[in-house]
């Protein structure tokens, strides 16, 4: 079969046969009385054969080298070109997420592009330094598009660095939240922990709502996060977990400050006050538990919280009655 023939039947252009030709992967078994090149069906197979290896993204040396040695294994081919294709796949979705950011940070000339990325690679920096500087730039000087804010901050562990993230998210505007959100998702717990830091620092009713959520969140930690940063916010749906941290003993001090911050008026502080002693009541074997718990009485204004004090001045755990008794003057001298 001569060239033209061959071409046209395998779909590989005549120009290309010949580069093949030259160098060494097809060679035509004989030439017909014109000289011209003819091609046996072994030829013809053969180019099948490397255009099939060029289909999975082999280089024409690596297909002479894949037809023409004996010792090369096809398992050792596939494993190195699933390891090349998985390289190539991160570095361009790396790139699509960089030109993403970018595009989202409207950039009006080449100097607010050059300007982001700059901003970009800085938060990516291995000084510390460089990433506190870039989050505290990220408001005022350049608009970084906030899903690098947020990526920046879930995996950010130096504390200065982390802080200043979080301030930066704060100001970033829509959409943090809701990505912060994701994080609490997160199969790591340090990841988790960030994201609800973050969502407690930031402004707003979105955030409100995913720390809502939070509350029935599968991590401890993640919860008792969202119950402190809702108890500054007047959210009462967080004071059964903030009951909870004080009579186990997790930030104990933070959650009676903000169970006293939500007692804003004589209806909740009559309300907390009896979820309190209801504690109280059922926690009678524990007693580190009832004493935090009477202590947390203290900031609770109102009759309620003064007439449980009155009670527990009389409570068969002396600490506690010490407790209630040492309340009540303090209350007395207010």
């Amino acid at each position: 079969m001569l060239i033209g023939e061959v071409a046209r039947r395998s779909g590989v252009s005549a120009r290309m046969l010949r580069h093949y030709e030259s160098l060494g992967l097809v060679r035509p078994s004989g030439r017909t009385g014109s000289g011209y090149r003819e091609y046996s069906g072994e030829d013809i197979q053969r180019i099948f054969h490397i255009e099939s290896l060029r289909s999975l993204g082999l280089s024409l040396r690596e297909i002479g080298r894949a037809l023409d040695d004996p010792s090369f294994t096809p398992a050792a081919l596939v494993d190195d070109l699933i390891r090349q294709t998985r390289e190539r796949i991160a570095a361009e979705t790396e790139l699509l997420t960089r030109l993403r950011r970018i595009d989202a940070a409207d950039p009006a000339g080449w100097e607010d592009v050059l300007q982001v990325v700059a901003l970009l690679q800085a938060l990516e920096s291995k000084s510390a330094d460089m990433r506190q500087r870039a989050a505290l730039s990220a408001v005022d000087e350049v608009p970084v598009p906030v899903e690098a804010l947020v990526e920046a901050a879930l995996s950010e562990t130096e504390p200065n660095v982390a802080g200043a993230l979080r301030w930066a998210l704060a100001r970033s505007g829509e959409g943090g939240p809701a990505l912060l959100a994701e994080g609490l998702g997160s199969p790591v717990a340090a990841v988790r922990e960030r994201a609800v830091r973050s969502l407690a620092e930031m402004p707003g009713g979105e955030a409100t709502a995913q720390l809502r959520d939070a509350l029935a969140n599968p991590d401890v930690g993640v919860r008792g996060y969202a119950a402190l940063a809702l108890g500054t916010r007047g959210v009462t749906d967080a004071v059964p977990m903030l009951i909870d941290m004080i009579v186990e003993g997790r930030n104990d001090t933070d959650a009676a400050d903000a169970l006293s911050a939500l007692a804003s008026d004589t209806t909740t502080a009559d309300q907390i006050a009896t979820r309190l002693v209801d504690r109280l009541s059922h926690d009678t074997t524990n007693a580190p538990a009832r004493g935090r718990l009477t202590q947390a009485l203290a900031g609770i204004p109102g009759t309620r919280a003064s007439s449980a004090l009155v009670e527990l001045s009389d409570d068969v755990d002396r600490a506690v009655a010490l407790t209630a008794a040492y309340l009540l003057q303090l209350r007395g001298a207010r």
